[in-house]
């Protein structure tokens, strides 16, 4: 009987999180290897406001991951071993005795507020750029931790280890302590010219440099399931994986690219358009222009930009279902493609659309202030949306281009975003090039791809993308209208220069 190599993945988002199996058909010699993927569990991901502050439900998350364990098992899965991969920056606090300081705090609470700023006058941007590589967002580990060190959060003061998310969870399904590289490089506190943690930084802002652990590379054994789980759960021995622990690089490991040089934009609650690199780019244009340098598989970066994503239709969504009108995301496109094109724009990375009271009256204050007619129809604000993102990934692509000295010939465009199809047209209008789209479970099967090499059953991460090409279908999207995209983007880049005056 062919042995079926099969591993099980969980992929959590900032608004849910999926279990998938992945095996691997035809893999006796000489067959056509695929890659077949099944969710087997989907659960919610909602925040919890305690107080002033926003919360991850982390414990909740747990139970849905053992949840996920057990169905795979129950369902009659053998996966040889599992992996977890998640948003980046946010994490849990141990104590002396390795149990969990309080609740993770969400990315998204407002203690950051204005730090980034306080430390860009007590550091300088030059160096804290240089030491991290990073651009600067508030929800970044480092302005977390600084936010609670002004506080004198006793949390801090307790805690001996600190563990990012999926590690935080893996440490929960083992009982073993570990860094995932990918995760440690969203910190700030990473050092990618050293390859090392910046513990100088640390000290010198009041943190204990013996927080973080060494980080181990995507595809590292972390350890099996504790005797603790499998007789809670009833399952045999299994083992934990690190993935490329941050969802994006688990994405940015199943592009399935024909070439080793390309753009590829994740698409989902946030959109990180971004290119593979041997070493980290870190001259000043990097800094100015806002882009990342975080860890991708196999000891590579990626020089990304994070931009802010279909999280201000989402909120929007939220916002009109509680004024009574819930419409899916089909029928909000639906409406939004018999409006008139271009007639307001925003910037999607404003920090006012970062987690405000009602995203579309925010919405409607920036186009007043901008001097553009304010959106009148739930239709009107959803075009808004889409074509503001679609013009932002054509200015954050020929930045790419402008930094890396690169012209693509394309973009690809994976994760759960790509099926808004207005999105993926507008995307291929606005930057006059093809689009290609696929997998939409991206983050979920760079995640099986680790593991499937940690098994042996790839010999490294290319054959990983050719078992994609083979596997999971791809659509293409040809640039239309071009006059009036352009005539578009003449004048986004206008309103850029003008609302960041």
């Amino acid at each position: 009987m062919t042995h079926t190599p099969t591993v099980l993945a969980f992929d959590l988002g900032a608004g849910s999180g999926r279990a998938l199996i992945g095996e691997i058909e035809g893999a006796a010699p000489g067959g056509s290897k695929r890659l077949k993927i099944t969710e087997i569990h989907r659960f919610s991901n909602t925040p919890i406001r305690i107080g002033e502050h926003l919360h991850w439900n982390t414990p909740g998350l747990l139970q849905e991951i053992k949840t996920g364990i057990s169905k795979a098992f129950q369902l009659g899965y053998k996966p040889e071993s599992c992996a977890i991969d998640t948003w980046g920056v946010d994490f849990g606090l141990l104590d002396a005795n390795g149990e969990l300081l309080g609740i993770p705090y969400h990315y998204r609470d407002r203690q950051t507020e204005g730090l980034v700023e306080e430390l860009s006058a007590k550091l300088g941007d030059e160096r804290l750029f240089a030491e991290s590589g990073l651009q600067f967002m508030p929800f970044n580990t480092l302005y977390q931790l600084y936010a609670m060190r002004k506080a004198n959060s006793p949390k801090l003061d307790a805690a001996k280890t600190l563990l990012l998310t999926p590690d935080l969870l893996n440490y929960f399904l083992t009982g073993r302590k570990a860094c995932e590289f990918t995760m440690a490089t969203t910190t700030q506190l990473y050092d990618p010219a050293k390859r090392a943690w910046n513990k100088p930084l640390m000290r010198e802002l009041g943190l204990s440099d013996s927080l973080f652990i060494e980080p181990v590379q995507p595809g590292t054994e972390i350890g099996q399931l504790t005797e603790e789980i499998r007789a809670e759960l009833g399952v045999p021995q299994m083992k934990v994986i690190a993935a490329a622990s941050h969802d994006t690089e688990s994405a940015a490991a199943a592009v399935p690219a024909s070439s080793p040089i390309f753009a590829y934009l994740v698409s989902g609650t946030w959109s990180l358009l971004g290119t593979q690199m041997q070493e980290p780019l870190l001259h000043p244009d990097v800094l100015k222009l806002k882009f990342s340098n975080e860890g991708g598989a196999g000891g590579t970066y990626h020089l990304l930009k994070n931009i802010m994503g279909l999280w201000i239709l989402q909120e929007c969504k939220r916002i009109w279902e509680q004024r009574g009108e819930p419409l899916t995301y089909p029928q909000l496109v639906a409406l939004a493609e018999t409006e008139e094109p271009f007639r307001s724009l925003i910037d999607p990375d404003d920090l006012r659309f970062m987690n405000p009271d009602s995203m579309p009256e925010e919405i409607a204050a920036y186009c007043c202030e901008s001097g553009q007619p304010q959106p009148r129809t739930i239709g009107e604000t959803v075009r808004c949306i889409l074509e503001s993102l679609a013009l932002k990934y054509r200015m954050v692509l020929e930045q790419a281009e402008q930094l890396t000295g690169t012209v693509f010939d394309g973009l690809h465009m994976v994760g759960g975003g790509i099926q808004n199809e207005l999105l993926c047209r507008f995307t291929a209008g606005a930057i006059g090039r093809l689009v290609w789209t696929g997998p939409v479970e991206a983050s979920a099967i760079g995640n099986m791809l680790v593991q499937l090499k940690a098994g042996g059953y790839l010999a490294d991460m290319q054959e990983g993308v050719e078992l994609v090409k083979a596997s999971f279908p791809m659509s293409t999207y040809e640039p239309e209208q071009q006059t009036e995209w352009e005539n578009a983007y003449a004048r986004y880049q206008q309103l850029m220069e003008v609302m960041s005056c």
